[in-house]
């Protein structure tokens, strides 16, 4: 993760904005470090699919899903909505559109409201 930190008087518009991750990280690089956080072992069963030609990353058999790709869209989100993960994590920059971040939380709502949602 960038180290994006800021004193209130250093920030402005523009910083609340940046990408927090860095550049150079791939989609594993954000599994690896979101499996510590939710406690997983690094040998714990990875599967790698495609859902609407997004990455999605499965972990302990779906208690962990993710996504880092970008533009990822209500299609993605409801189908992993409907497997019912235990955590599902994406990146704040994946979320194709307004309305896609703004539906995020009805499409859980109405399919897994138990779902622990993260986005970096």
């Amino acid at each position: 993760m960038e180290d994006v930190y800021y004193k209130p008087e250093d920030s402005s518009e523009a910083t609340l904005f940046e990408d927090n991750v860095k550049p150079d990280r791939t989609g594993e690089d954000l599994l690896f470090q979101v499996m510590l956080e939710c406690n997983l072992p690094l040998s714990a069963k990875i599967q790698t699919e495609k859902i609407a030609g997004k990455e999605v990353f499965s972990v302990n058999n779906g208690y962990l899903i993710t996504c880092f790709d970008e533009d990822v869209n209500e299609a993605v989100i409801t189908a992993v909505a409907k497997r019912k993960p235990y955590y599902f994590i994406m990146r704040d920059k994946s979320l194709s559109s307004d309305n896609v971040a703004d539906n995020f939380e009805q499409i859980f709502q109405a399919y897994s409201k138990e779902t622990i949602r993260r986005i970096l």
